[in-house]
């Protein structure tokens, strides 16, 4: 018999979802066996910055010396042979001390032949007194002439002259006999020496330098910049090159106003207030000073970078430990530093170094600090649990 046309095999859907399933659970597993995991990205090291607001301005250090605020050379006022120097370097005088002494014999001489030109002026003066006095009674009688007498009172007068002279001399030659002696105005200590005994001194010359006892001064050279930033009484922290914990504050009381013809740097003065004995004369030391400026936070230049034509800095999250580019506001530029006016906030991390290399939210730690285990870094993958099935109907015939 004649058959008709086969009617086509319809797929039964429940068929086809029961195998889209087993497909996708099979899957993961056919790739090659030698095909290796994407390996994790690595956690870059950075150095960072902790954010701290300050008042203004820019912190300058110095370093300089130790002197006396008093330093005086004393030399003889007049010119001989040194016999005798008394003290030496480091040695403490006292005010009125001998210190040093010059041949005394020539001024000795001189002395002496004052006093006795000042005798012979007496003599003189002494006649001509008694030649007034003698004058005198007889003029009313008409037995010494007008003329007479006259000149008799101008002998007197210059006879008195040249006592008046003689004597000025003789003060002048003991005071310079005095001089051969050179006296310490004032206690101190001896700094330098500038003659030896022996030798012929002209007046004038240092023979010892001394720092007089009382106050002390740190002693710096600074530049244009720092001199014209700076102002009066400004208020100076100074502390021992060889040990920081000996400090002491001071003052600006001198500055000088021409520069150092060698090193172009200008000469400040600062007087200390009460230093500790280890701070002797002639010891190194270390000034700080706070020039005027804008307040604002402080980072390093090398942290600075650029985020759409703006000025941006990386911050670090030290909790997630990732990075983020934010914008920041400058309020100027110094030595090293930049000022940051606005767009940080106290105790955030701002990175230094490899600024350059950073994306957002990349992680990243601190320098230095051990990396993370490998179980922190691997991503945790869940496992797929296919859904339960439902039970296959048989159809029934």
């Amino acid at each position: 018999a004649a058959r008709g046309p086969t009617a086509p095999v319809r797929p039964c859907p429940l068929a086809l979802a029961s195998c889209a399933l087993a497909l996708l659970i099979l899957l993961p597993g056919c790739k090659p066996a030698d095909a290796p995991d994407a390996a994790p990205e690595p956690i870059r090291p950075v150095r960072v910055v902790t954010i701290e607001e300050r008042p203004g301005g820019e912190t300058v250090t110095l370093t300089g010396t130790v002197q006396a605020q008093e330093d005086v050379a004393l030399a003889f006022r007049i010119g001989g042979q040194l016999i005798e120097r008394s003290v030496n370097i480091g040695d403490q005088v006292s005010a009125g001390q001998v210190v040093a002494r010059l041949d005394r014999s020539t001024w000795s001489d001189a002395v002496q032949a004052a006093r006795a030109n000042r005798a012979a002026a007496l003599a003189r003066l002494v006649e001509a007194r008694n030649q007034v006095e003698r004058f005198e009674p007889l003029l009313p009688r008409g037995f010494v002439s007008r003329q007479m007498f006259d000149q008799a009172v101008e002998a007197r007068n210059a006879a008195q002259a040249m006592v008046d002279a003689a004597e000025a001399q003789v003060s002048t030659a003991e005071t310079q006999l005095s001089y051969t002696d050179l006296l310490a105005d004032g206690p101190g200590v001896v700094t330098a020496r500038g003659a030896e005994p022996g030798e012929v001194v002209a007046a004038g010359r240092m023979v010892v330098r001394l720092a007089r006892q009382g106050g002390r001064d740190a002693v710096f050279d600074v530049p244009a910049r720092v001199k014209d930033q700076g102002h009066a009484d400004l208020d100076v922290a100074v502390t021992l090159s060889t040990d920081p914990q000996v400090a002491a504050q001071g003052r600006v009381r001198e500055v000088s106003p021409e520069a150092d013809p060698v090193t172009r740097t200008f000469k400040i003065r600062v007087g200390l207030s009460d230093p500790p004995e280890a701070m002797r004369l002639g010891s190194t030391v270390t000034g700080t000073v706070q020039l005027g400026g804008n307040p604002g936070m402080v980072i390093p230049a090398a942290a600075l970078t650029a985020s759409q034509g703006a000025p941006a800095v990386w911050v670090m999250d030290p909790v997630a430990g990732t990075v983020a580019l934010r914008n920041v506001e400058i309020a100027g530029f110094e030595l090293d530093q930049v000022l940051i006016a606005a767009g940080l906030s106290n105790g955030e991390l701002v990175v230094t170094a490899g600024v350059q290399a950073l994306r957002p939210g990349q992680r990243v730690r601190l320098l230095g600090a051990p990396p993370p285990s490998a179980a922190d870094t691997e991503p945790k993958v869940e496992a797929i649990v296919p859904p339960p099935t439902a039970p296959q109907q048989t159809e029934a015939k």
